[in-house]
């Protein structure tokens, strides 16, 4: 099929929620994706964060066609190695004792949010089911987790959202102390903020929330969807800032471009959740779980992560050398950057693509650069050169 008879096809039968570009993207390899015309780009967005060691990874590629050789899904009423191994590597590597499986980010945020619920419920009674978040949030487009995404053209269609919501700003502690009580279940924020533009919070926001929390008697959930899984340079983005969530909810990279999500979870949250209380039918299979196995197995090693580190630095100090009025500030952590720009970052992206470049924005003027976390130095310097061709273009 040509490139026009497929987008004519999608434009027919596909529900149109996306603003796509006007190509096919058809093979990968690494960090490189080529279209159905022959055309080559540079990922620098890795499907949104997601293909954490790029695109058709040998390991990867025998991982799943092994599994795929032996079974693919049997659902959660039956055991299999493959998940069990996952989790238990998960909690190796994180404070977690327990793990809830699912398909994605969103729902993982509202797994988050139930066991919270449900853990103040039988802990303290009905009273105690306020939830904080933060503004700049992201945390999905489903109900429970779109009433803690505070944005006024994603909530307004779909109201009523889910009740018992406080919203209040991101980095300030003060702000957030006044809308804290004894009756707040849970306070769910991003150590990084990915869809609002690349914002760290600060080692004192984060270490003033985990106080807070243990006041008032709440769970303290740290959504590292994005941020989490090497991309910041710790496996975690919580071991950066040395403060540490009772909740923790991961996706995006977990099983390297498969649909999975998951809940890391104390041993005091686990304990009220009981079997018919939470589930999922396709969660934690076996054909996702031996990819996530793979990817978790790579991603956590420490060579990798210092890696990851280094190239974050060296991409940021790059950035920093383009010689563009257009670009105000850059920020962010690892491989997970974002450049403030004085015009639309869409003009960015679009014209990227005449450079042979994937990108995607975080807001209407935030360009967000989170490539594989396998860039080379001599990729992130074509980046560089050819996102300075973008602008110069512009």
């Amino acid at each position: 099929m040509t490139t026009r008879e497929i987008t004519d096809l999608e434009q027919t039968y596909v529900l149109g929620t996306y603003a796509r570009a006007p190509f096919v993207l058809d093979h990968g390899q690494g960090c490189w994706v080529y279209d159905t015309d022959g055309a080559a780009y540079l990922d620098c967005m890795a499907g949104i964060a997601v293909n954490a060691l790029g695109h058709a990874d040998p390991e990867l590629v025998a991982v799943l066609t092994e599994q795929a050789g032996k079974l693919w899904h049997v659902s959660n009423l039956y055991h299999s190695a493959p998940q069990a191994r996952l989790a238990q590597k998960l909690c190796e590597t994180s404070f977690a004792d327990r793990v809830f499986f699912c398909n994605s980010g969103a729902e993982a945020n509202e797994g988050a949010l139930k066991f919270a619920r449900k853990w103040a419920h039988d802990t303290y009674g009905p009273e105690k089911s306020a939830i904080v978040a933060f503004t700049g949030a992201f945390h999905g487009r489903t109900f429970g987790a779109l009433a803690v995404t505070p944005r006024e053209k994603y909530q307004a269609p779909f109201r009523p959202l889910l009740p018992g919501v406080r919203i209040a700003p991101f980095n300030d502690l003060a702000g957030t102390e006044a809308v804290m009580g004894d009756d707040v279940c849970a306070v769910i924020v991003e150590p990084v903020q990915g869809e609002g533009g690349i914002h760290p919070a600060t080692p004192a926001f984060l270490a003033g929330l985990r106080e807070l929390c243990d006041r008032h008697h709440a769970l303290l959930i740290f959504d590292e969807i994005q941020c989490g899984l090497g991309r910041t340079g710790a496996l975690w983005a919580y071991q950066g800032y040395g403060v540490t969530p009772d909740l923790l909810t991961a996706a995006k990279p977990l099983a390297g471009g498969l649909p999975m999500g998951a809940v890391l979870m104390t041993e005091a949250v686990a304990d009220v959740m009981h079997p018919g209380d939470h589930g999922s039918t396709f969660a934690g299979g076996p054909l996702v779980a031996s990819v996530a196995e793979a990817v978790l197995a790579r991603v956590s090693d420490p060579a990798f992560l210092a890696d990851v580190a280094a190239k974050g630095a060296y991409l940021r100090e790059r950035l920093e050398e383009i010689n563009s009025p257009h670009i105000t500030e850059v920020r962010g952590v690892g491989l997970m950057l974002g450049a403030d720009l004085d015009i639309p970052a869409a003009d960015v992206v679009v014209a990227g693509y005449r450079h042979g470049l994937l990108m995607v924005n975080a807001g209407s003027n935030i360009l967000r650069l989170v490539p594989p976390l396998v860039i080379s130095r001599e990729e992130i310097d074509l980046l560089v050169e050819r996102l300075s061709g973008v602008f110069k273009e512009l």
